[in-house]
């Protein structure tokens, strides 16, 4: 690896840490890459807030692999005790928000598509695309440039996995619920308290267990997440609100998810747009086989990603450690990223014998389990 991509991808995810970049409000960090791409005189191309480029030698003939991850971030929680935007480097960590999650990952893929950039003799061809939207499933990240990236064969989908090969991941479907009660006066015995309508349905999503279990996947998993009610300490609430993030294995398709919630729970129901399929790649597909000949470790992914919108075979793999994703004070070790582009340019140098006897097969080697 060349050790001047790693100094560069450092500086340049500091950069990106420094500068904001929420679902939807990424066009300064867009920027950032758009301009460190025209440093190497790579004209990227863009839509929005995605930018995305080819290796100099492209070659129709020849299958595209995506290299792929996110520009945006979630927005800091309270418990940070240093300042987000600050990218301090501290006994050999990157602290900053959206450090791990993905900016290790997306100079990383960055770097290993520079490695590559000039190759004239690639088996194949690689397509870097820094996305936006992945955090809140936004219509504006992947799925509004992928009709324009061309003919897809492959992706490295780049999230922080310890540098693991997530073979399939968990769909994620979001729902909100609503209680209707009546106001009265507290200290008389006087309306409908729209929080004990709610108890029973929380104690069941709480509880509730789908008999079925994947062999690939961990079971269904509902998790209540936000709760909302009341607005005066004297005043019984009228109304009560709470949000559900369920995640789902390819047992059960989402409809039937939702029709065991309706079937067990009083509460007025709506399913938020963007939800996710589970989906998964075949053991045997070539990259599956060079990431285990490399010493990858192969597992099945409780969370989701930009990932759910591909209809082409994908991994998902990267530095960093998803326990430390969306928490306080995130960070990733510089080991992670130096780690992380060798091992993206190792298994992309070994790819190519494993294509010699399994040639990449175009959209039928994933599955994906939507609605």
């Amino acid at each position: 690896m060349n050790a001047m991509l790693f100094s560069e991808s450092v500086s340049l995810l500091q950069k990106l840490i420094k500068t904001p970049s929420f679902s939807g409000e990424e066009d300064e960090a867009a920027g950032i890459v758009q301009e460190y791409l025209l440093g190497y005189s790579i004209k990227p191309k863009c839509k929005g807030n995605n930018v995305w480029c080819y290796n100099k030698y492209y070659d129709a003939t020849k299958p595209t692999i995506l290299l792929n991850s996110h520009l945006d971030t979630v927005k800091p929680n309270d418990g940070y005790t240093n300042d987000p935007f600050c990218p301090e480097i501290s006994e050999g960590r990157l602290y900053g928000l959206g450090s791990n999650d993905a900016g290790g990952c997306l100079v990383a893929l960055l770097a290993t598509f520079l490695h590559y950039y000039s190759y004239k003799g690639l088996a194949f061809n690689l397509c870097f695309a820094a996305t936006a939207e992945e955090e809140n499933s936004g219509c504006n990240g992947i799925r509004a440039i992928l009709p324009l990236l061309g003919d897809l064969h492959l992706a490295i989908v780049g999230e922080p996995t310890l540098l693991q090969m997530a073979i399939a991941e968990k769909g994620n479907l979001v729902i909100d619920c609503t209680y209707s009660g009546r106001s009265g006066h507290a200290a008389r015995d006087e309306g409908d308290n729209a929080i004990y309508k709610c108890l029973r349905d929380l104690e069941w999503f709480r509880t509730y267990e789908f008999p079925q279990v994947s062999k690939g996947l961990p079971q269904v998993k509902m998790s209540v997440t936000v709760i909302k009610a009341g607005s005066q300490h004297n005043i019984v609430p009228a109304k009560c609100e709470f949000t559900v993030d369920i995640r789902n294995d390819d047992t059960y398709t989402q409809q039937q998810i939702l029709d065991v919630v309706r079937s067990n729970v009083t509460a007025n129901i709506q399913v938020r747009p963007g939800s996710l399929g589970a989906s998964s790649i075949k053991p045997d597909h070539p990259i599956v086989k060079t990431g285990k000949m490399i010493g990858c470790k192969t597992y099945s992914s409780p969370t989701s990603s930009d990932q759910a919108w591909l209809s082409i075979p994908s991994v998902k793999m990267g530095p960093g450690n998803s326990a430390r994703s969306h928490s306080s004070d995130e960070f990733i070790f510089l080991e992670e990223i130096k780690n992380g582009i060798s091992l993206y340019i190792k298994l992309l140098d070994t790819l190519p014998l494993m294509l010699i006897n399994n040639p990449i097969k175009h959209k039928n080697e994933i599955k994906h389990f939507n609605n």
